[in-house]
């Protein structure tokens, strides 16, 4: 069997060639999507600042839902700063130092702020600290009094230079350098232990929040001590934090304990890969099923006369199917190296867009290529088998007699299922009238796709249909090659539609797909800009946050009729779904009373001004689906991983431009990395003396930058998402293209026996040509008519739930480029082919056949 597949498929070249592109692509687009799942999975950051700990005691930064995956949570939990002295005592411990970061910058002397390096949040510590680097080289002494620093040896500052430092929202202060450190990850700014502490608030006798903590603990083991020592004491501390809930890591677990933001960049890598995975695969086995179809198409003469020859049913589907393998093989190899490469340069976007840690490596395991491996067969194997299915069960003499033609009448089991489809695709897209979230709008794209699927399933009986009411149409006299286009169209239906569907496939996608990202883009900014008051925002970027007395500078600046701080976390809701428990993770806002000055965030029912203690707002959208009413308690876990009932005091419509909750400042104290404010928004009386005195105040203050809060129209302000998505919309369009063009190359090429025929007849070449482009004219108006029948009504949907319109939001010139592609898609792949079987004389194109 496999040597009589390898014999037809070295006779089939051309029309396998568009087997393999679709294999190599869809392989390449599958194991790029399990390289990021796996990296989501196992991917280790280096240890950075803590590669000389042998041992690392921290917070849990995830949350873990009941039978789901781990929630990052990406606020810094803290320890309990006793524990130091508890897990000194153990044996085997040289060194414990209770690790602690806060914000802290140095200033030069023109006053702009220099970060220290690093996250500038953390890029204070305690000298201590200098224990966990990796061979750390010291210059001078360690700073001992309240006024004197130690910073990373390429900060700038020489031992004995005196230097200003912003610590934690304090003013600038002047310190005195006594040391330069040189180690991996050393830069920041190192003060003595107890100045680090009362800077931070987390000195013993403070009343902070955090009073008495530290972000981790890290342990040095004594090395002498032999081998084995570093798991002993590791056992050990486990046994000593039983019960607490902290963690104990060591190895390659140490990366994740310096930021603990990268849990939740980890997390995006596995959310991504999922919702990428569903839509590869989708398009993937669309493609492949279409090129192995018209490939077994031109093979049913082949089939047809081995049945005649006494092959069983079984045997033809086998032979079909194993000719498909042998090509899959070939092109995977590739196909699975191209995936890790595109993986590289997908990581490499989502660090320059930071979205992903640039250090956070990829994980390059064998795992993504066995996955690949097993779909894009399993995917071969079935699409083969469905595309010999009909020849093999037909009896001999009529799979012959059919071998030349197509079946009279479509299979009406096909056309059915595929118009349910279409019909299902449309009830689905309603789904954005009812949920005006983005999950909401990701399924415009999904509904579109399984239209575009269905319109491949019920499409030889829809262009039959319509090719046999174009040729009843016709008017006497109407030129040859017109009426031969038209004939060509009834009577091969089935070849016509699986060339019109995937290109119909293409325009659904890229409209369906680029719209929703617009849509949802437009509706947020719409959502952004009316219910932002404030003209203007400060930040404190190179400092950590805003420094302390920012706000009521800025409320003495002439002109400034407002103003209020404003934060940004994470949380997970708690609620229950269908009487089962459930948790998703969503942005959240901090806001004080003050706030309703500066944001409108369109409140129906309840105020802002009670915003006070344990209470937040919800968007309306998450109070209809979650029961969280006014007046209603709700349970979140904070960005720490603090548990809190708040209860719900505003119910406000602008969910998508200020997201679904919103925490009142007494709430999230103490819950959050700083605890200092990210922006503060500022309302003016519009007038330019308004805005000249806060560009003077942000100049006159060191590391203020005063800005517009109007949104970007030029787009620079989009979410990385939004270029994410454009960027994979652009890959999986490349490999519709590739895979359509090669698909109508080799239904063109199966054609030269046709061709010849025709010649042979009497048909000029020239009418021909015509023939063929008017047959390329045909499908490129039919796949863009029915891509933008199909995209219509989720788009519709979608820009009536969101923007209030029966029409999407995106550029203008979208549509026309769409078309331009698919009629030179069209035209081109057909004329090529076209012209070089015209070449063959048509006694050697019978002969060939």
């Amino acid at each position: 069997m496999l040597h009589l597949a390898l014999r037809m498929a070295a006779h089939r070249v051309t029309a396998l060639l568009a087997v393999a592109c679709a294999v190599l692509g869809g392989a390449a687009l599958i194991t790029t999507t399990g390289v990021l799942a796996e990296s989501g999975l196992r991917s280790q950051l280096p240890p950075g600042r803590l590669g000389g700990a042998d041992v690392v005691v921290a917070a849990d930064q995830e949350f873990h839902p009941s039978g789901d995956l781990p929630v990052a949570l990406p606020e810094r939990a803290t320890v309990p700063g006793r524990l130091v002295e508890r897990l000194a005592a153990l044996p085997g411990v040289t060194d414990a130092v209770g690790d602690i970061g806060f914000p802290a910058a140095l200033v030069d002397g023109r006053g702009p702020a220099v970060p220290a390096g690093g996250d500038p949040r953390t890029a204070g510590h305690g000298w201590s600290s200098t224990k966990l680097l990796a061979d750390a080289r010291v210059t001078g002494r360690a700073p001992s009094g309240a006024h004197e620093v130690a910073v990373g040896a390429g900060a700038g500052p020489a031992v004995g230079e005196t230097v200003e430092v912003v610590a934690n929202g304090r003013p600038a202060a002047s310190y005195r350098v006594t040391a330069l450190v040189d180690a991996p990850d050393a830069d920041g700014v190192y003060f003595a232990d107890a100045t680090a502490a009362g800077l931070a608030g987390r000195d013993a006798e403070g009343a902070g929040p955090r009073a008495g903590t530290v972000d981790l603990v890290g342990l040095r083991v004594d090395e002498g001590a032999g081998d084995g020592t570093g798991e002993r004491v590791a056992d050990a501390v486990r046994a000593e934090v039983a019960g607490t809930g902290l963690k104990v890591v060591t190895g390659a677990d140490r990366g994740d304990a310096v930021a603990p933001g990268v849990g939740s960049a980890r997390s995006l890598l596995i959310l991504l890969a999922g919702s990428l995975g569903g839509i590869v695969l989708l398009i993937t086995g669309f493609v492949v099923a279409g090129a192995l179809g018209v490939t077994i198409a031109g093979q049913r003469r082949d089939l047809a006369l081995m049945r005649a020859v006494g092959a069983t049913p079984q045997q033809i589907r086998r032979l079909a199917a194993a000719q498909s393998t042998v090509v899959a093989a070939v092109a995977l190899v590739p196909g699975v190296a191209a995936g890790y490469l595109l993986a590289g340069r997908f990581r490499e976007l989502l660090a320059d867009r930071g979205v992903l840690p640039a250090e956070l490596p990829l994980t390059v395991g064998p795992l993504p290529a066995l996955a690949t491996l097993l779909l894009v067969v399993a995917a071969v194997q079935l699409s083969a088998r469905c595309a010999a299915w009909r020849t093999s069960r037909m009896p001999a003499t009529e799979a012959v007699a059919e071998s030349r033609s197509e079946p009279r009448t479509p299979s009406r089991t096909r056309t059915g299922a595929g118009l349910l489809l279409m019909l299902g695709a449309c009830a689905l897209s309603a789904v954005p009238l009812l949920s005006r979230t983005a999950l909401g709008a990701s399924v415009t794209s999904i509904a579109g796709i399984l239209a575009a699927i269905g319109l491949a399933m019920a499409g030889p009986a829809l262009v039959r249909g319509a090719g046999e009411a174009a040729v009843r149409r016709l008017r006497p006299g109407v030129a040859a090659p017109t009426w031969l286009a038209l004939a060509n169209v009834r009577a091969y239906a089935l070849r016509l539609s699986g060339v019109v569907g995937p290109l119909a496939m293409g325009v659904v996608f890229v409209l369906t797909y680029t719209l929703t990202q617009t849509t949802v883009l437009a509706a947020t900014s719409d959502d952004t800009r009316a219910g932002t008051l404030a003209q203007y925002e400060l930040t404190a970027p190179a400092l950590g946050g805003l420094p302390d007395g920012t706000l009521t500078a800025v409320r003495e600046v002439p002109g400034v009729r407002a103003a209020a701080a404003a934060q940004s976390t994470t949380v997970v809701w708690e609620y229950e779904e269908l009487g089962e428990p459930a948790a998703e993770s969503a942005p959240a806002t901090i806001l004080g009373p003050d706030a309703r000055d500066v944001v409108d965030l369109g409140v129906t029912d309840g105020g802002l001004d009670r915003l006070t203690g344990a209470t937040v707002a919800v968007s309306a959208e998450a109070a209809r689906t979650r029961g969280a009413g006014l007046g209603e308690r709700i349970r979140l876990v904070l960005g720490d991983g603090a548990r809190v009932d708040a209860r719900v005091v505003a119910v406000y419509d602008r969910g998508l431009g200020f997201g679904p909750v919103v925490l009142s400042r007494e709430l999230a104290a103490g819950h959050t990395t700083t605890g200092l404010d990210q922006r503060a928004l500022v309302r003016t009386d519009g007038t330019s003396a308004a805005e000249a005195g806060l560009s003077a105040l942000a100049a006159d203050r060191t590391g203020l930058a005063v800005a517009g809060t109007a949104p970007d129209a030029a787009g620079t302000d989009a979410p990385p998402e939004v270029w994410i998505n454009l960027a994979l919309v652009v890959v999986l369009l490349g490999y519709l293209l590739l895979s359509i063009a090669n698909k109508l190359v080799a239904a063109t090429a199966q054609r030269r026996t046709e061709i010849a025929a025709l010649r042979l007849v009497g048909t000029t070449p020239r009418q021909i040509l015509a023939m063929m482009r008017r047959e390329a004219a045909v499908v490129a108006a039919a796949a863009l008519a029915a891509g933008l029948a199909l995209s219509a009504v989720p788009l519709a949907l979608l820009g009536q739930g969101f923007l209030g319109h029966p029409w999407p939001a995106g550029p203008a010139w979208l549509l026309p480029a769409v078309a331009a592609t698919v009629v030179a898609t069209a035209y081109l792949t057909v004329e090529l082919p076209t012209r070089h079987a015209l070449r063959t004389p048509p006694a050697d194109g019978l002969r060939a056949a």
